[in-house]
């Protein structure tokens, strides 16, 4: 069982670069087709300063950590045992090619069902441009299978 003594645990922030390339690679692996994603003229035309940063983005960005799952480690995860149960964002301004972005992530709660045959872990992640604005917020909950 995870202690909730973990509640509040607080990831280190970790800051990476939204890098073009990587921007149009995600957008023709999830099938985009709106050329605001795929070609800096376009976006520009369209009234953005680069390409623009596609909505669950972030979620791969925040995996360029050094140790993406060295959280789990601290709070007795074991990644075999991990499901991935569900992911929410809020959106609060745009991100884009170029922005070097910071995550700060924290664990909100753990509980448990089925009698602690599974266990959820809760956490909110910040994400701020480099001038300091808040960009977006996702929340992912993680199931934890016991037995």
């Amino acid at each position: 069982m995870i202690d909730h003594r973990h509640i509040g645990y607080v990831s280190p922030p970790f800051t990476t670069p939204v890098e073009r390339g990587r921007l149009k690679f995600f957008a023709k692996a999830i099938g985009e087709t709106d050329p605001v994603y795929l070609d800096e003229a376009a976006a520009q035309a369209a009234g953005h300063p680069s390409l623009p940063v596609p909505p669950t983005f972030f979620f791969c960005l925040e995996m360029d950590r050094a140790e993406p799952y060295g959280w789990f480690d601290d709070l007795g995860i074991e990644l075999p045992k991990v499901l991935h149960g569900a992911q929410g964002f809020r959106y609060h301004r745009m991100a884009y090619a170029g922005d070097e972005l910071t995550f700060d992530s924290r664990v909100t709660d753990i509980y448990d069902k089925k009698g602690g045959l599974l266990e959820f872990v809760v956490q909110d992640n910040r994400i701020s441009n480099q001038r300091g604005e808040l960009v977006a917020e996702f929340t992912r909950t993680l199931v934890i299978r016991h037995g």
